[in-house]
């Protein structure tokens, strides 16, 4: 499995997950990988925590409601845990980051690479 306008990799929870998500939320959907890239896992530790962590800054810094249109998952990979987020196309597209409002610092989406 490869990056693509579809699928994100990301070695561990960063700042910019908002974004991703937004943009995800607002072109086709996507999927979100936390703790692997296309060849490689890397150790999470405290995964509950890390999934709460993401729930409430996706409930809570993202606007309109994206309540129903992620889904977080944990899956194996070479032998180690990773997070799974399903994000589904938004239909009260634009979405935007909160504290940025609806602009170019807040609004984003996916373009094919």
């Amino acid at each position: 499995m490869t990056e693509n306008s579809r699928i994100e990799f990301k070695s561990k929870l960063t700042d910019e997950l908002e974004k991703e998500v937004v943009a995800f939320l607002n072109s086709e959907g996507g999927v979100i990988y936390i703790g692997r890239d296309e060849e490689k896992a890397y150790k999470l530790n405290n995964i509950d925590e890390i999934q709460l962590k993401i729930k409430d800054r996706l409930k809570h810094n993202i606007s309109p409601s994206i309540l129903g249109l992620f889904d977080i998952v944990v899956e194996e990979f070479k032998g180690e845990k990773v997070i799974k987020i399903n994000i589904a196309s938004g239909s009260e597209k634009p979405y935007y980051i909160k504290k940025r409002g609806m602009s170019e610092k807040g609004c984003f989406i996916r373009v094919a690479q």
